[in-house]
């Protein structure tokens, strides 16, 4: 199973609550000059992207990937936050023309939107709280009361994996769901790995740990509206990245360790 490590750079971001985050919106501009383009994020999926309360900005690597996609594709940001679940009728609708949210790709959100090429490989994981030895597998879950965030494949996947044989509680929030586990107001948190570690071996250490192998391999893509004239300049943007190793310099900032190329 592949250990996520975090390095925060000396920022203070602690999981922030939607009443916090929700609404609140940010101006991120890129370096390079051309046309405002609407981008919606989700304020809260650490560290993907999450409000440093020290500047008020937001941050993470989903920022850094889209401020640098930006820069080279020739458009600058205007960037609002809205709640997750919000998103993508956001972009199909055309009140924001690109979203950026630790959004996996699927075949049903494909019909509405357009994605870019994948930008980040991840899947989902089980995280339980400390005492708890009776869960190893998605299995073991049967019976039990799951934690997941509305609008979620994560919620689709219990859906589909567990159905009635076990109390699926959809919240709004990422810090919903894990206060709930914490509470003991559910057995588990079913969520994406990235941000599942992420919040064991922070404010979950010594409650909270992550149990299970990696379910349902996913790619994260970057959300366009139908037809978006970005869609292109936004993969050739991408492709640079990776090749000249800004895309490397940008994961090792927030997970410690550059991604494999096997």
């Amino acid at each position: 199973m592949k250990k996520f490590r975090f390095k925060l750079n000396n920022y203070k971001l602690p999981l922030l609550t939607p009443a916090l985050a929700f609404g609140l919106a940010f101006s991120a501009t890129a370096t390079a000059a051309g046309p405002t383009v609407n981008v919606a994020t989700d304020p809260s999926f650490v560290p993907f992207e999450m409000l440093d309360p020290d500047t008020g900005e937001m941050v993470g690597f989903d920022m850094d990937i889209i401020n640098a996609v930006a820069e080279r594709a020739g458009f600058t940001i205007n960037l609002t936050t809205m709640e997750f679940a919000g998103i993508i009728p956001a972009v199909q609708t055309g009140n924001q023309e690109i979203a950026i949210a630790g959004i996996t790709i699927t075949e049903e959100r494909a019909e509405i939107v357009d994605f870019s090429d994948p930008y980040y490989d991840s899947g989902l994981q089980i995280i339980v709280r400390a005492d708890n030895d009776s869960v190893e597998a998605i299995e073991d879950l049967a019976g039990m009361s799951i934690a997941t965030r509305i609008g979620s494949t994560s919620y689709d996947f219990l859906q589909q994996t567990l159905g009635d044989d076990a109390d699926i509680v959809p919240y709004p929030g990422n810090s919903d769901m894990y206060m709930a586990l914490l509470g003991r107001n559910v057995d588990a948190a079913f969520y994406d790995a990235p941000n599942v570690a992420y919040f064991s071996q922070t404010r979950g250490e010594g409650r909270t740990k992550v149990v299970g192998p990696l379910y349902e391999g996913q790619q994260y893509g970057i959300v366009f509206h139908k037809g978006s004239e970005w869609v292109e300049p936004t993969n050739q943007a991408l492709a640079e990245m990776r090749e000249d190793g800004t895309y490397d310099e940008i994961y090792e900032k927030w997970f410690g360790a550059a991604p494999s190329s096997d």
